[in-house]
């Protein structure tokens, strides 16, 4: 019984920041493109050769 005096007040404190944190990811939109990551996994290999090749094009021109 005693332990619940100690374990009660931790449980509330363990809520509320788990609620600060949900509001603040809220608060700053990081919830708001939640497929952008997806499509970035998906064609993200795509992107970086010809990126790779742009700058090496550049290098070599110098």
């Amino acid at each position: 019984m005693e332990s619940l005096y100690i374990l009660i007040p931790i449980a509330i404190v363990l809520v509320a920041v788990a609620v600060t944190v949900f509001l603040w990811a809220v608060k700053t939109e990081q919830f708001e493109d939640l497929d952008r990551q997806g499509h970035n996994i998906l064609f993200e290999e795509d992107d970086i050769p010809s990126e790779k090749s742009d700058k090496s094009k550049g290098n070599r021109s110098k």
